[in-house]
């Protein structure tokens, strides 16, 4: 039914990263299909990520060795493909 995969796709599934020791990073949580990633840091802060890797959320998800940090680093911050949508501070602040 295509009315139904349509709305499947619709919808973000994101899926919370198993919980490991991070200084920076409180949760993560990623959607393979969408190839998004939510940030959440300790500091309260929440960026959300658009164009990640599929390969690097099945490695973070899969892999239980990945520090969180390092993995946020690599595959959301200072990787040129990665898109942050996450909301600006008027220019004025």
């Amino acid at each position: 039914n295509p009315e139904l995969f349509t709305l499947f796709i619709m919808f973000n599934m994101f899926i919370t990263v198993p919980t490991r020791t991070s200084a920076a990073i409180d949760s993560l949580e990623v959607d393979l299909l969408a190839r998004k990633a939510k940030v959440t840091f300790v500091n309260g802060y929440e960026y959300e990520y658009n164009n990640v890797s599929a390969r690097a959320i099945a490695n973070v998800l899969f892999n239980p060795d990945i520090s969180l940090g390092f993995w946020v680093n690599n595959n959301c911050i200072n990787a040129e493909r990665v898109r942050d949508y996450s909301p600006q501070l008027p220019a004025f602040v």
